[in-house]
């Protein structure tokens, strides 16, 4: 299967993205995913997160990550000097669902957040993983303050819709609410604006009506992925079901009741434990993207 580069979401060249979606409904998690459209390739673009960097990853024990049902995963390497993802302030966003990179290292984010366990906060501050959150208004507005601790780690919050409805069915002026909305919620709540788009279920990536309400709301990139988390093992768009270098993974805040008993902190276990067995590290999003300029 052709590999996914960063690049221009409108008029660029695109190919078939076949991993799954996320989506806020209870049903299991193995059966509710849709596949998402076809990405584009993206071009070198910005990181304006205002995370606080995370503590060095060999920090931690190799009893803290047994205590998790974690082998130790490889650290991760510095941050770049030059970000190979270059952002711009006006014109079409990129969309990716890789970065290109000679690292040996993937990037964790999780959608939605519709389970807010206290065991799974516990978990990422002692194991210092890092994340990238894309939170939907009307799942998390009952309790906001769960994803701060979070957040305070290091970890961006970045934008998912308000509702999570499948973007290209809704008119223009629909999909931009559905942006916008989020985004004043969201940097109101965290104080700081998300630059990057998630669309539920990948859908409408490379559309001109959704690339329009993306720019129009102030993120500047739609992010995909390569890898898509289940229960116990992950889905992949590579025929031969193996991690690349700079593949974006996706997962969801989930609890027992969406995986069939599982606790959110078994699956992100099981997340990391799949990493861990082909020898990657997990890096921090935000280190490989640079701030919007021009």
């Amino acid at each position: 299967m052709q590999r996914v580069r960063v690049g221009y979401g409108a008029g660029a060249l695109a190919v078939l993205l076949a991993a799954s979606g996320c989506s806020s409904g209870s049903g299991p998690a193995d059966s509710r995913d849709v596949p998402a459209g076809p990405v584009a390739a993206a071009s070198p673009a910005p990181s304006a997160s205002g995370a606080p960097s995370a503590p060095a990853q060999d920090a931690v024990s190799e009893a803290t990550w047994a205590k998790w049902g974690v082998k130790p995963l490889p650290k991760a390497p510095a941050p770049p000097a030059d970000r190979p993802v270059k952002l711009t302030r006006t014109g079409p966003v990129p969309v990716f669902s890789e970065v290109p990179t000679g690292d040996k290292v993937v990037f964790v984010t999780i959608d939605d957040g519709a389970e807010k366990d206290p065991k799974f906060v516990e978990m990422l501050t002692e194991l210092k993983v890092p994340i990238t959150m894309f939170l939907t208004k009307d799942i998390v507005k009952n309790d906001y303050a769960y994803f701060k601790p979070l957040q305070a780690l290091g970890n961006s919050i970045q934008n998912h819709t308000v509702s999570h409805p499948v973007m290209s069915k809704l008119p223009a002026a629909q999909q931009k609410a559905q942006i916008c909305d989020d985004q004043a919620a969201l940097t109101e709540q965290y104080g700081t604006a998300p630059y990057l788009f998630r669309p539920p279920y990948g859908d409408g990536a490379n559309t001109a009506a959704l690339n329009t309400a993306v720019q129009e709301c102030g993120p500047r990139a739609v992010v995909l992925w390569r890898e898509s988390m289940q229960i116990h093992d992950m889905q992949y768009q590579a025929a031969d079901k193996k991690l690349r270098n700079g593949d974006i993974i996706l997962a969801h805040f989930r609890g027992p009741s969406e995986l069939k008993g599982e606790t959110m902190t078994q699956m992100f276990a099981e997340l990391l434990n799949r990493i861990q067995e082909q020898g990657f590290a997990v890096a921090r999003l935000d280190d490989y993207v640079a701030g919007p300029t021009g």
